[in-house]
């Protein structure tokens, strides 16, 4: 059905503009140069005419341009707008993205919406300049000099070179022909040198299309004799913080003395160098949220004499949110039976509230072992079934599906032309109404985690595993699927990862690859997604947040998780607070007896073998040493049922059953969520266990019998999150709850 709507709207746009027949007789061929674009403005609107000037047709072209710090670009007619900094993209509609030999876009150019009437500089469309001009090369970087000379060092600075057709985004340095180093700033620090040594430096400007500038006029400069002074520097003294977030502290120091003069600053972080300044400050990155570092100082000379250490000071970051964090998973899959949509957040109060919305699940590519996307495959049926989510995943649900105006969270349906529809379009939307929110990319959960023992076993298949999750999801550069994804299309919708590996090194689905390595290499793969995010924060001025659900389960804990290790990388752990008993519809699981999923403590009533509860999941966690404001616990806005209980005098609370109860779907036999239970379930009479803290319904005697999260369970729950000071709650799923939020109400109001 979905299919078929699409192909009528496709239709039905083609039809109204014939300029796109043409456009399909001809297979696109084109070579950079045969476009022009002429720019003009109107008011605040802007337009390029472009024009095929060759003798072939010319597709998938774009236009891109500069504008001044500030000013910002939005889409207009005709084309879709991004902008990256001062970068704007301007993708043409589909009907005119083919011209042919002497055709323009004219009378359907694209324009755009300036925030100031101003004139796009380093204009090019199809990578080539607007005007139809050859490329030109930066100039040369000008002045080069000497900031710092030790005896195994040189610090250089120069002026910037001015861009030619494209601005500049590296420098290199030579040292006599030999290349010494590569930069994006005007300043580098040679090192490795020989004492008492001339060097001759130059330095060469490059584009984006690695254009080279004419070399900067030669340096020549010799590094220190260590012979001509062995007096050290006194020792940095008052060594301080002077600021601090979650991911960085600033700290400052009073200036050293010595008699040739410091030429820098070493900064010790817990022992490990960590940065090089020239002044009497520094702003350490990359850090941990909540978490406590070591600090000394040293100063050298430049004929690289060192103090000895300043005094060491301790810091701790802050926590990655003010308060208690809210985290919210929704599911891909809540947009078709469930009819739970984006919008929906918005509507139930449940966005205003979370701060964090973990989007579930990406999928592994069992080939290739990257992110999986791009595809729209069903998983087997059959639970068990071990091959259940090989090759599986929904574009069509995550970015190709047309969302109505009464399903868009700004209320304007999509025409089924945009390069981002779906759900990634309506988190979009979401975060442009409440700026707050974080929306995490959730990899794995309990069918798709079959191959992250293969990803992560070993250096290449991470690096090269969290290199394709970032880039499809973090950077945006979706696959194409029904005319939807590109480069690009769905950046800034994902402010991190949230890594759902069920589970490193023990029993998760069926078929799940699992080795003695998991637990080592799991922490590993946390390492090189922090690595990778960082890096690319660097580039963007972003920080990505890193997030994993973690067991309740000691033993799934010892067998896969190096808690203290992966707490110095990750951002918080969600443990898993719900799902310690439970009965599914293959009734491989707990069939017969009633249990609580999510009891906060033991229940001494208990007749199970091992007695689970949140409780003691956290103690594993904190007697690791974890901080607890690394920690959230998870709550069910779902309940698990059996039907046939007896009652056995306790409103049939760990009594005999007779398989999984009737679920909210065919499908989920013995699970529903907490408004379709409340609302589907008739005479379910909710009790509460004081002792457990444990909420539940029966039906009387021989009856279902159902375990779950309400308002009084939770109540009780962020209490005791408060208690311990742990850093908030974590949500299996949102859908679950009432159309007006009851339960995320609850959990705001607990954790304010």
């Amino acid at each position: 059905m979905r299919s078929t709507l699409h192909r009528m709207l496709r239709a039905s746009v083609a039809g109204l503009l014939a300029i796109a027949t043409a456009a399909a007789l001809n297979p696109p061929a084109h070579a950079a140069g045969d476009l022009t674009a002429e720019f003009s403005l109107s008011g605040n609107t802007g337009e390029y005419t472009v024009t095929n000037n060759g003798g072939a047709a010319v597709s998938g072209w774009a236009v891109t341009f500069e504008l001044p710090e500030g000013v910002t670009a939005s889409t207009g007619a005709h084309g879709t707008v991004s902008q990256t900094g001062t970068t704007v993209t301007l993708t043409p509609a589909f009907y005119i993205e083919t011209l042919q030999p002497g055709d323009s876009t004219y009378p359907y150019s694209p324009t755009f919406q300036l925030s100031s009437p101003v004139e796009p500089t380093l204009c090019r469309v199809d990578d080539a300049n607007c005007d139809g001009s050859a490329d030109t090369p930066p100039t040369a970087p000008a002045d080069p000099r000497v900031t710092v000379t030790t005896t195994t060092t040189v610090a250089l600075e120069w002026d910037a070179a001015q861009p030619g057709s494209l601005p500049v985004t590296e420098y290199e340095v030579y040292r006599g022909e030999t290349l010494a180093a590569t930069v994006t700033g005007t300043s580098a620090t040679i090192t490795e040198l020989t004492p008492n040594t001339e060097y001759t430096f130059t330095v060469v400007a490059k584009d984006r299309k690695g254009t080279a500038s004419e070399p900067s006029a030669p340096l020549t400069v010799s590094t220190n004799n260590p012979s001509d002074d062995t007096q050290a520097p006194t020792a940095p003294s008052n060594l301080r913080a002077t600021d601090a977030n979650s991911s960085s502290i600033t700290l400052a120091w009073n200036a050293s003395t010595d008699n040739t003069g410091v030429a820098a600053y070493d900064v010790y972080r817990d022992g490990t160098l960590t940065t090089t300044v020239a002044g009497t400050s520094a702003t350490v990155d990359g850090l941990s949220p909540s978490t406590s570092y070591s600090f000394t100082v040293r100063a050298r000379d430049g004929y690289d004499n060192t103090s000895a250490p300043s005094s060491a000071i301790t810091v701790s970051t802050s926590d990655v949110v003010e308060g208690h964090a809210k985290v919210g998973y929704f599911v891909q899959w809540g947009i078709y039976g469930r009819q739970y949509f984006v919008k929906n957040l918005d509507t139930s109060g449940a966005a205003a509230r979370l701060t964090h919305i973990n989007y579930a699940f990406g999928n592994i590519d069992p080939n290739d072992l990257t992110c999986l996307q791009g595809v729209t495959k069903g998983t087997s049926p059959d639970p068990q079934d071990p091959n259940q989510g090989d090759g599986a995943g929904d574009a069509e649900a995550d970015y190709g599906r047309p969302m109505s105006a009464a399903q868009s969270v700004d209320g304007v349906g999509d025409t089924g032309w945009e390069d981002l529809r779906g759900n990634f379009n309506e988190l979009r939307e979401l975060k442009a109404k409440y700026p707050h929110l974080k929306v995490m990319m959730s990899l794995g959960g309990w069918t798709y985690s079959k191959y992250f023992s293969d990803a992560a076993a070993t250096e290449a298949a991470r690096e090269k595993f969290v290199r394709s999750c970032i880039d499809i999801y973090i950077k945006g550069n979706l696959p194409e699927y029904n005319g939807a994804g590109g480069p690009g299309s769905a950046a800034g919708v994902f402010d991190g990862i949230d890594l759902d590996w069920e589970w490193p090194g023990a029993e998760g689905h069926a078929g799940n690859h699992v080795s003695p390595e998991d637990k080592r290499n799991n922490t590993l793969l946390v390492e090189e997604f922090r690595e990778q995010l960082d890096a690319l924060g660097e580039q963007t001025g972003e920080r990505y947040q890193l997030t994993a659900f973690t067991p309740a389960d000691p033993a799934k804990i010892e067998a896969g998780w190096e808690l203290t290790e992966v707490a110095k990388d990750l951002d918080f752990m969600n443990v898993q607070g719900y799902d310690f008993h439970g009965s599914g519809s293959d009734n491989s699981w707990e069939p017969n007896r009633t249990g609580h999923q999510g009891n906060l403590f033991v229940d001494p009533d208990d007749p199970y073998d091992f007695h689970f509860s949140v409780e003691d999941a956290i103690d594993v966690y904190l007697d690791a040493g974890v901080n607890p404001r690394k920690l959230t616990i998870g709550l069910a806005f779902y309940g698990r049922g059996w039907q046939g209980v007896a009652d056995g005098g306790a409103n049939g609370e760990w009594q005999s059953a007779n398989g999984a109860a009737p679920g909210q779907f065919a499908e989920e036999a013995g699970t529903r969520g907490y408004s379709n239970l409340m609302s589907s379930v008739s005479n379910c009479s909710v009790h509460h266990d004081p002792v457990a803290v444990a909420s539940y319904c029966y039906t009387g005697d021989g009856g279902q019998w159902w375990t779950f999260d309400d308002t009084w369970s939770i109540e009780r729950k962020t209490d005791w999150i408060k208690e311990k000071g742990l850093l908030g709650a974590m949500i299996w799923e949102m859908s679950g709850d009432t159309r007006n939020g009851t339960l995320i109400r609850a959990v705001d109001s607990g954790l304010n």
